[in-house]
Protein backbone atom coordinates (compact mmCIF):
# COMPACT_ATOMS: atom_id res chain seq x y z
CA UNK A 1 0.00 0.00 0.00
CA UNK A 2 1.60 3.26 -0.70
CA UNK A 3 1.97 5.90 1.79
CA UNK A 4 0.59 8.91 1.79
CA UNK A 5 2.47 12.58 1.40
CA UNK A 6 6.04 11.07 1.10
CA UNK A 7 8.90 13.88 1.35
CA UNK A 8 11.44 12.43 -0.86
CA UNK A 9 14.26 10.10 -0.38
CA UNK A 10 15.71 10.34 2.44
CA UNK A 11 13.08 12.68 4.09
CA UNK A 12 10.98 11.69 6.94
CA UNK A 13 7.26 12.34 6.06
CA UNK A 14 5.38 15.14 8.18
CA UNK A 15 2.82 14.33 10.21
CA UNK A 16 -0.21 16.51 10.61
CA UNK A 17 -3.76 15.79 12.11
CA UNK A 18 -5.45 16.34 8.49
CA UNK A 19 -2.83 13.41 7.13
CA UNK A 20 -3.53 11.23 9.64
CA UNK A 21 -7.46 11.84 9.12
CA UNK A 22 -7.11 11.17 5.47
CA UNK A 23 -4.60 8.05 5.93
CA UNK A 24 -7.38 6.80 8.46
CA UNK A 25 -10.34 7.91 5.91
CA UNK A 26 -8.36 5.21 3.21
CA UNK A 27 -9.89 2.18 3.73
CA UNK A 28 -12.62 0.83 6.68
CA UNK A 29 -12.15 1.77 10.00
CA UNK A 30 -13.55 -1.35 11.94
CA UNK A 31 -10.69 -2.94 11.99
CA UNK A 32 -8.09 -0.09 11.64
CA UNK A 33 -4.72 -0.41 13.96
CA UNK A 34 -1.95 2.01 14.96
CA UNK A 35 0.32 -0.23 12.64
CA UNK A 36 -1.54 -0.23 9.93
CA UNK A 37 -2.17 3.21 10.07
CA UNK A 38 1.61 4.04 10.41
CA UNK A 39 2.50 1.98 7.30
CA UNK A 40 -0.26 3.90 5.40
CA UNK A 41 1.60 7.41 6.53
CA UNK A 42 5.06 6.18 6.13
CA UNK A 43 6.11 6.82 9.29
CA UNK A 44 7.20 4.33 12.58
CA UNK A 45 4.87 3.61 15.56
CA UNK A 46 6.93 6.12 17.80
CA UNK A 47 6.16 9.26 15.25
CA UNK A 48 2.48 8.44 15.14
CA UNK A 49 1.99 7.82 18.93
CA UNK A 50 3.29 11.33 19.64
CA UNK A 51 0.50 12.65 17.89
CA UNK A 52 -2.14 10.39 19.00
CA UNK A 53 -1.97 8.03 22.24
CA UNK A 54 -4.02 5.07 20.81
CA UNK A 55 -6.62 4.07 18.05
CA UNK A 56 -9.94 5.75 19.72
CA UNK A 57 -7.43 9.09 19.37
CA UNK A 58 -7.46 8.42 15.74
CA UNK A 59 -10.95 7.42 15.70
CA UNK A 60 -11.95 11.13 17.73
CA UNK A 61 -9.93 13.23 15.09
CA UNK A 62 -12.01 11.48 12.05
CA UNK A 63 -15.24 12.68 14.25
CA UNK A 64 -13.67 15.92 13.87
CA UNK A 65 -13.80 15.83 10.42
CA UNK A 66 -16.82 14.47 10.00
CA UNK A 67 -18.84 16.77 12.41
CA UNK A 68 -17.55 19.38 10.38
CA UNK A 69 -18.91 17.99 6.93
CA UNK A 70 -22.34 17.27 8.16
CA UNK A 71 -23.39 20.38 9.57
CA UNK A 72 -25.05 22.86 7.70
CA UNK A 73 -23.40 25.83 7.11
CA UNK A 74 -26.61 28.02 8.01
CA UNK A 75 -28.63 28.72 11.32
CA UNK A 76 -32.07 26.96 11.51
CA UNK A 77 -34.82 29.32 12.28
CA UNK A 78 -38.82 28.69 13.09
CA UNK A 79 -39.57 28.36 9.69
CA UNK A 80 -36.51 26.25 8.43
CA UNK A 81 -35.56 23.98 11.87
CA UNK A 82 -37.47 20.59 10.23
CA UNK A 83 -35.53 20.90 7.09
CA UNK A 84 -32.18 22.05 8.40
CA UNK A 85 -32.45 18.76 10.84
CA UNK A 86 -33.48 16.67 7.81
CA UNK A 87 -30.18 18.13 5.93
CA UNK A 88 -27.78 17.38 9.04
CA UNK A 89 -29.87 13.64 9.39
CA UNK A 90 -29.14 12.70 5.72
CA UNK A 91 -25.30 14.11 5.74
CA UNK A 92 -24.78 11.81 8.75
CA UNK A 93 -26.16 9.01 6.53
CA UNK A 94 -23.99 9.99 3.68
CA UNK A 95 -20.78 10.67 5.46
CA UNK A 96 -20.75 8.00 7.85
CA UNK A 97 -21.43 5.74 5.88
CA UNK A 98 -19.21 6.53 2.78
CA UNK A 99 -16.31 5.03 5.81
CA UNK A 100 -16.94 1.46 6.55
CA UNK A 101 -17.32 0.57 10.38
CA UNK A 102 -17.44 4.22 10.99
CA UNK A 103 -21.07 4.28 12.07
CA UNK A 104 -20.75 0.85 14.07
CA UNK A 105 -18.00 2.70 16.08
CA UNK A 106 -20.44 5.72 16.83
CA UNK A 107 -23.10 4.36 17.71
CA UNK A 108 -21.36 2.33 20.62
CA UNK A 109 -21.17 3.92 24.14
CA UNK A 110 -17.53 5.88 23.70
CA UNK A 111 -16.33 8.85 26.41
CA UNK A 112 -14.96 10.76 23.91
CA UNK A 113 -17.81 11.29 21.68
CA UNK A 114 -18.94 14.41 24.09
CA UNK A 115 -16.24 16.34 22.79
CA UNK A 116 -16.32 16.07 18.99
CA UNK A 117 -20.33 15.66 19.07
CA UNK A 118 -20.71 18.80 21.26
CA UNK A 119 -20.92 20.78 17.66
CA UNK A 120 -23.46 17.95 16.77
CA UNK A 121 -25.58 18.45 20.06
CA UNK A 122 -25.53 22.38 20.18
CA UNK A 123 -26.42 23.01 16.61
CA UNK A 124 -29.61 20.42 17.10
CA UNK A 125 -30.83 21.76 20.49
CA UNK A 126 -30.72 25.18 18.38
CA UNK A 127 -32.61 24.01 15.87
CA UNK A 128 -35.35 22.43 18.59
CA UNK A 129 -35.31 25.52 20.12
CA UNK A 130 -36.09 27.77 16.90
CA UNK A 131 -39.27 25.38 16.39
CA UNK A 132 -40.65 25.84 19.56
CA UNK A 133 -38.64 23.68 21.86
CA UNK A 134 -38.32 24.94 25.75
CA UNK A 135 -34.67 24.40 26.82
CA UNK A 136 -35.10 21.09 28.47
CA UNK A 137 -37.88 19.61 25.83
CA UNK A 138 -34.66 20.72 23.28
CA UNK A 139 -32.40 18.76 25.18
CA UNK A 140 -34.66 15.46 25.12
CA UNK A 141 -35.42 16.02 21.50
CA UNK A 142 -31.72 16.06 21.02
CA UNK A 143 -31.28 12.57 22.58
CA UNK A 144 -33.97 11.31 20.59
CA UNK A 145 -32.74 12.24 17.53
CA UNK A 146 -29.23 11.59 17.50
CA UNK A 147 -29.35 8.58 19.70
CA UNK A 148 -31.89 7.40 16.93
CA UNK A 149 -30.24 8.77 13.95
CA UNK A 150 -26.71 7.34 14.84
CA UNK A 151 -28.23 3.66 16.11
CA UNK A 152 -30.23 3.00 12.62
CA UNK A 153 -27.02 4.41 10.82
CA UNK A 154 -24.98 1.82 13.20
CA UNK A 155 -27.30 -1.29 12.25
CA UNK A 156 -27.48 -0.13 8.57
CA UNK A 157 -26.48 -3.27 6.62
CA UNK A 158 -28.72 -2.90 3.56
CA UNK A 159 -30.70 -5.87 3.70
CA UNK A 160 -34.13 -6.42 2.69
CA UNK A 161 -35.95 -5.77 5.79
CA UNK A 162 -34.24 -2.71 6.67
CA UNK A 163 -36.60 0.20 6.55
CA UNK A 164 -35.87 3.11 4.33
CA UNK A 165 -33.82 5.92 6.31
CA UNK A 166 -36.45 8.70 4.27
CA UNK A 167 -39.12 6.98 6.20
CA UNK A 168 -37.23 6.84 9.55
CA UNK A 169 -36.54 10.36 9.71
CA UNK A 170 -39.75 11.55 8.48
CA UNK A 171 -41.33 9.30 11.84
CA UNK A 172 -38.69 10.33 13.88
CA UNK A 173 -39.30 13.84 13.43
CA UNK A 174 -42.79 14.35 13.31
CA UNK A 175 -43.26 12.12 16.24
CA UNK A 176 -40.97 14.49 18.75
CA UNK A 177 -42.88 16.90 20.30
CA UNK A 178 -42.32 20.63 19.04
CA UNK A 179 -43.85 23.55 21.73
CA UNK A 180 -43.91 23.98 25.34
CA UNK A 181 -41.20 22.04 27.65
CA UNK A 182 -40.90 19.27 30.01
CA UNK A 183 -40.57 19.93 33.45
CA UNK A 184 -37.35 19.19 35.33
CA UNK A 185 -37.58 16.46 37.87
CA UNK A 186 -37.00 17.32 41.71
CA UNK A 187 -33.95 16.42 43.07
CA UNK A 188 -34.77 13.05 45.20
CA UNK A 189 -32.55 13.17 48.02
CA UNK A 190 -32.09 9.98 50.84
CA UNK A 191 -32.93 10.18 54.32
CA UNK A 192 -31.00 8.70 56.85
CA UNK A 193 -33.03 5.68 56.39
CA UNK A 194 -32.43 5.40 53.25
CA UNK A 195 -35.98 6.43 51.75
CA UNK A 196 -36.64 9.86 49.65
CA UNK A 197 -37.52 13.24 50.82
CA UNK A 198 -40.38 13.04 48.25
CA UNK A 199 -41.57 9.57 49.74
CA UNK A 200 -41.66 10.96 53.49
CA UNK A 201 -43.96 13.84 51.40
CA UNK A 202 -46.17 11.91 50.02
CA UNK A 203 -46.73 9.79 53.07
Amino acid sequence: MNSIGKSGPGRPPRLSRERIVEAALQGGVATLTMRELAARLGVSHSSLYRWVPDRDGVLDLVSEVMIERVLPRDEPDADTWRDWLGRLAWAMHDEFLAVPGYAAHVARPHQHHAGSFGRLRDGAVAAFRAGGAGPHLAEQNWILFGFGVVRWLGAAGGGPEEPAFGLYLDTLLRGLPRHGDLPRPEPRSLTVDGSTAAARHEG
